[in-house]
């Protein structure tokens, strides 16, 4: 279904990114999701192809295209098969790049946000600690002047692209008793002495490299400090947003893929005599399916568009996050009923989309904190 936000220029720069994924990307998904990685070659082809730094001026190497266009992008890569692209990109274009390019000095853009969008350095983002996951207020990892820069200890964990990144961007607390006006944000270089990582292994988007990070007396040189210092908690809660909406978008596209995959297969299996499809179980369990998908992509084409023009909508945006990550868990689970047996093979796709949807009800906001954030917009706060 069109939608009036979507013109012929999104449309045609959604097959584009279609053709790449089904051409240059889905034929290696089985290969990559075995390895627990995709070539980090991926990057520099994306970028030739237009695709990173999409919302940034031609002077930082970026296209200057809409919010939209994000969107379209984190859809379409749902035909390569395999969300862990989807997310290892949408981690550049969504949540390493935007704060650079907000808060950081001329230096730093042109230092790691012209590269990022060449394809020639890979970010990463660190808030997330062993104990400080949804409670970001709750981080323990530090950083205290030394002598000419800043010296940094703590971890983070669940880091997207930790494993080959070339810098990430660490959120620290700097003034440890000014609470969240006591944290800072700072770029780290992955060669920074007292810099080391190690490769997590999970069961969802597998190719997509994710890492245990160290800082141990990890040196930082003053200029890498993005931002002003105790604003690091305001600058990535506003970072947040776009995460979470590009997140929205990225599970609609592996529930569609997950619902197309559903309705083909019912169409061609044989049961009792007739297909699957014409089963009325069957049948009303894929309109529902349908029907779900639609809903929740126009709601989170419009949260874009409200975005794109001006607007801050934090609970919209929780809402868009928190509808399409069920939506696309309940897709994906119908998905693989309907398939049965086959749908847990390794070979069928199905079971990667049912494994890579579920990561959505947890990275970018749980779906608990999403109902908090719009809980807090509907309910004043009783008084004391």
């Amino acid at each position: 279904m069109p939608h009036p936000i979507i013109t012929e220029t999104h449309l045609e720069f959604g097959r584009k990114v279609r053709e790449f994924a089904e051409r240059e990307l889905a034929p290696h998904a089985d290969e990559w999701e075995e390895k627990e990685e995709f070539p980090s070659s991926i990057f520099s082809r994306f970028a030739e192809l237009g695709f990173l730094g999409l919302r940034f001026p031609k002077e930082y190497a970026g296209q200057n295209l809409d919010l939209i266009h994000s969107v379209v992008l984190s859809e379409q890569l749902a035909h390569s098969t395999m969300g862990g692209i989807t997310m290892a990109v949408s981690v550049e274009n969504e949540m390493v790049a935007p704060p650079i390019f907000r808060f950081g000095s001329e230096e730093q853009k042109q230092r790691f946000l012209v590269p990022m969008n060449r394809g020639l350095k890979i970010g990463a983002l660190g808030i997330t600690e062993p104990n400080a996951g949804s409670d970001v207020a709750a981080i323990q990892t530090r950083a205290k002047k030394g002598n000419g820069h800043w010296i940094l200890n703590g971890e983070k964990i669940f880091i997207t692209n930790g494993c080959r990144a070339d810098f990430v961007l660490v959120l620290a607390r700097t003034s440890p008793e000014k609470g969240y006006r006591g944290m800072s944000l700072f770029l780290v270089e992955t060669d920074s002495p007292g810099f080391t990582r190690r490769k997590l292994h999970k069961i969802t988007m597998r190719c997509s490299d994710t890492a245990q990070l160290f800082f141990d007396d990890c040196c930082i040189p003053f200029q890498n400090l993005l931002g002003d210092e105790g604003q690091g908690f305001y600058h990535i809660m506003w970072e947040l947003q776009g995460e979470r909406l590009a997140g929205a978008a990225n599970a609609i596209g592996r529930g569609q893929m997950a619902f197309e995959a559903a309705l083909k297969y019912a169409q061609e299996r044989v049961q009792f005599g007739q297909r699957l499809a014409d089963f009325q179980a069957i049948r009303h369990k894929l309109a529902d399916m349908a029907t779900q998908l639609e809903v929740t992509r126009q709601f989170v084409y419009y949260v874009a568009w409200l975005f794109e023009n001006g607007q801050y909508p934090v609970k919209e945006i929780s809402m868009a996050k928190l509808m399409a990550s069920q939506v696309s868990c309940k897709v994906a689970e119908e998905a693989l009923q309907i398939h049965g047996g086959q749908g847990l093979l390794t070979s069928n796709p199905v079971q990667r989309y049912w494994h890579d949807t579920r990561l959505s009800r947890i990275g970018g906001g749980t779906d608990e904190i999403q109902r908090e954030v719009i809980a807090r917009t509907l309910i004043p706060k009783a008084e004391k």
